[in-house]
């Protein structure tokens, strides 16, 4: 008994004043921005100047989206370069075919870039947007909606998609015969429907565990990760698209499964508490917070990594407090690593304060393991 037959849109590209405009994009413009906005919110909850998202989106995005489609002509090169293919094909990024895998792949050496001019650890941005990229996934694939693509097998379940026959003469738009839209036959498997969904129900998870649990070196990113290839495993199984296969099986069922393991290899191995950072030259007296005047701040050049006690007690007051040794060992766990200062240090204090940047070290370097356990949150995450 059929309950929900799920319509398709028949047409995927509009034209206004000569353009086309494709739902696709429109979808993955959407997703993009969603993510930037989630994870700007985050980021100033961790202490990094307002809009840093738009540096770090100017170059994740760009390279984010040629390492989408690289992905996708390694693992689908016959589609272009083979017998009747057409290479300049691999340019048509509207026309689909963006892998994931290779998006994150870019994002991350976009992100990196972005992170070394802003003087951040590139953890801080991963854990940032952990809860924004699923988000923009599951925005993405209703882009798969409109173009009545990646659909799954044909099913008898209670509900099912109707598929368009797209005509291959008028691009993005349904095959019609005496003026009606031509359907497949039989209902299909929505698996854009269950991914999105599955998304949603991934940033769901990473907000609240990572709110409870302040994850810190990228581990909320990898819980993301973790999370998104369980349910990519089992829908990828359900596709019937054209895919490159191995023993028979789709070649993006092993790399969601060996993914998988890394993410959660790297989510139990690896500890530390969150990053929580302040401009490298913060005020640590009144008198210099008083010589700062009340004009806007400018950007920070760099940042440093200081103890979540510390970042609370600077959003407060606008002075940075001395470091304790406690403050060191946790700044530490979350990534930071000293810098020669004066000798006297801030305010007679003369233990080093941490920086960030590429020279952050991978290990808690003594200080205790696990995710520091405090009571309090920044007030911007409640």
């Amino acid at each position: 008994m059929i309950v929900a037959a799920i319509p398709s849109p028949t047409t995927s590209v509009w034209h206004i004043l000569g353009l086309p405009i494709r739902a696709y994009a429109l979808c993955i413009v959407l997703g993009i921005v969603a993510a930037v906005l989630i994870m700007e919110y985050r980021l100033r909850a961790r202490g990094v100047a307002h809009w840093a998202s738009l540096d770090m989106a100017v170059w994740a995005v760009p390279f984010g989206i040629i390492g989408a489609r690289i992905y996708h002509l390694i693992t689908s090169p016959q589609d272009y370069f083979g017998s009747g293919g057409h290479p300049i094909d691999a340019l048509y990024i509207w026309k689909g075919g963006l892998g994931i895998w290779g998006a994150v792949a870019g994002g991350a050496l976009g992100a990196w870039i972005a992170a070394r001019q802003l003087g951040l650890p590139l953890s801080v941005f991963a854990d940032s947007l952990a809860p924004g990229l699923p988000v923009a996934q599951a925005i993405g694939r209703f882009g798969n909606w409109f173009n009545n693509e990646l659909y799954g097998k044909a099913t008898t379940l209670p509900w099912g998609l109707r598929v368009h026959d797209m005509d291959q003469n008028n691009p993005g738009h349904a095959l019609t015969i005496d003026g009606e839209p031509v359907t497949k036959a039989g209902l299909y498997q929505p698996t854009f429907l269950y991914e999105a969904v599955w998304d949603i129900g991934v940033a769901v998870l990473v907000w609240l565990l990572d709110r409870k649990y302040k994850f810190g070196r990228g581990r909320a990113f990898a819980l993301y990760v973790a999370a998104y290839t369980a349910g990519r495993f089992w829908i990828e199984m359900l596709r019937i698209d054209e895919a490159n296969h191995i023993f028979g099986i789709r070649l993006n069922v092993f790399v969601a499964i060996i993914v998988f393991i890394a993410a959660v290899a790297y989510f139990v191995l690896v500890r530390g508490p969150r990053a929580y950072v302040v401009p490298d030259d913060a005020p640590t007296t009144d008198e210099e917070l008083a010589e700062e005047g009340e004009g806007p701040r400018r950007a920070p050049k760099r940042y440093q990594v200081v103890s979540e006690a510390r970042f609370e007690a600077y959003q407060k007051t606008g002075v940075l407090p001395p470091d304790t040794p406690e403050d060191i060992a946790l700044e530490r766990a979350a990534g930071g690593h000293p810098v020669e200062q004066d000798p006297a240090g801030p305010a007679g204090n003369t233990e080093a304060v941490l920086a960030t940047g590429a020279a952050a070290t991978n290990g808690p370097d003594g200080a205790t393991g696990g995710d520091a356990e405090v009571d309090k949150r920044p007030s911007d995450e409640n």
